[in-house]
Order: C-alpha cells, then sequence, then structure tokens
C-alpha cells in the first residue's frame, strides 16, 4: 500500500473568514502573537498496489477534479 498526503488551502489573495474566526478565538483565549491563521484540509489517500509515481498523478487528478477548487484553492501531494 502507498499513501498519499494532501493539503488544500485557500490562495493567499482569498479572504479566509474560517481563519480569521479562529484566529480570533485563540487570541480570546490569550494567543496574542499570532500574525495569521489560514485554515484547509488535509487528506489521506491510502492506494494498493501502485507505483508511488502513479499514486502521485492519481492524487494530483483527484485534486484537480475534485478535492480541490482551482479557482481559489492550491494542493500539495506527498507520497510516502
Amino acid at each position: 500500500m502507498t499513501v498519499a498526503k494532501v493539503y488544500v488551502t485557500l490562495k493567499e489573495d482569498v479572504l479566509d473568514p474560517q481563519g480569521k474566526a479562529v484566529k480570533q478565538s485563540l487570541e480570546a483565549l490569550g494567543f496574542r502573537h499570532l500574525r495569521d491563521v489560514r485554515v484547509g484540509k488535509f487528506l489521506e489517500l491510502t492506494f494498493e498496489n501502485l507505483e508511488p509515481e502513479v499514486v502521485r498523478e492519481e492524487a494530483r487528478r483527484m485534486c484537480e477534479r475534485l478535492l480541490a477548487n482551482p479557482v481559489i484553492e492550491n494542493y500539495r501531494v506527498e507520497v510516502g
């Protein structure tokens, strides 16, 4: 089995209201040294009997078609 870890985050110029709310909540709890908080998604995909380069390409295609919105989100795939 091979695992692909997929990280999906909003592009830097896209507003992140959820991140803003988390930042405000953390500051209310006394964490005052935060500059910014961005919220994203983490997915772990487990593949059977595929080479790492095939897994990477499959995960990339999944991101392009469903897991990420390329207009407002970036994604990164790690295979290991």
